[in-house]
């Protein structure tokens, strides 16, 4: 299953981190990883906070120390969409105000500056903003997005696990303005292709000589063929977001058992024993 593999995506909850303490194991996985020169990214839909917060976080959980550049988030994929599809436009983003240094550089206004405006912004972006996801906020961002925005959104996750229980999350937010405006957003986020894309494009760099972040070596392979999706694995604990979606796309896939889906749940979403691990530790055990 794994023969040929150069390269690893990896969720974040679930494998890494799971109910806010690190997975059992997960650290020493990624250590071995970096000892053996393999690339690789982590990829979330956690997106209230930015890539550098995360990692300090992850770090002072489990004493590795982690680059803000070794993870992809929902938030900070959407920040490299709006960067590449509405360069120099105005943005309305509802999201934490960590996260919203994923724009940095860019043109971001208020709700309340968006509203004063006669013609509408570039793009409205949704994500995990807490309370700023308000009713007065979301119709202003629905007017906007009436008025001819184009609609994007983190993800479309409707919950998610905290030390609280099962969580409302934003998605539940996208996906009533979807029922109100009558059309789809971009995701960019898990399940989407983009954020998928996102971080097959920053391996193949890497792996080409371009930068990597600090702490991962000079990769094996590096300089060799151009990295084929096929080349790569995704090691997540959601059989629809994470192995299904990552397949999509020609990834590889990997379920691990250290998350919310259990091994009858997984036989019940048809993954073959070849597709399942106990953990990350087995998956990188395995990898030749």
């Amino acid at each position: 299953m794994l023969d040929g593999v150069r390269a690893v995506v990896l969720d974040a909850d679930g494998v890494l981190m799971f109910r806010g303490a690190p997975v059992a194991g997960a650290a020493e996985a990624v250590a071995d990883l970096r000892r053996r020169g393999i690339a690789y990214r982590v990829v979330t839909n956690y997106s209230s906070a930015h890539r550098t917060s995360l990692a300090a976080a992850f770090g002072r959980a489990t004493g590795l120390e982690v680059d803000g550049m070794e993870i992809i988030t929902a938030a900070s994929a959407a920040a490299t969409y709006t960067a590449q599809h509405h360069p120099g436009l105005p943005l309305l983003v509802l999201a934490a105000p960590d996260a919203r240094r994923e724009w940095q550089g860019q043109e971001v206004i208020t709700p309340a500056e968006a509203e004063a405006r006669r013609a509408p912004v570039a793009a409205v972006v949704i994500g995990d903003a807490g309370d700023d996801l308000s009713f007065a906020n979301l119709d202003i961002a629905f007017r906007q997005l009436r008025g001819g925005a184009a609609f994007v959104a983190m993800h479309r996750n409707a919950w998610w696990m905290t030390p609280k229980g099962f969580t409302l999350d934003a998605g539940a937010v996208v996906a009533g303005l979807e029922f109100a405006l009558g059309r789809k957003a971009v995701i960019c986020g898990k399940p989407s292709p983009v954020v998928f894309r996102q971080a097959l494009s920053e391996l193949r760099s890497q792996l080409a000589g371009g930068p990597r972040p600090a702490g991962q070596g000079e990769p094996r392979g590096s300089g060799g063929a151009r990295l084929r999706a096929a080349d790569v694995v995704m090691v997540g604990d959601d059989p629809r977001a994470d192995i299904a979606a990552a397949r999509r796309v020609g990834l590889r896939g990997v379920l691990v058992l250290t998350g919310k889906t259990t091994a009858s749940d997984a036989r019940a979403a048809g993954l073959p024993p070849g597709r399942i691990a106990a953990d990350l530790r087995e998956v990188v055990r395995a990898l030749r």
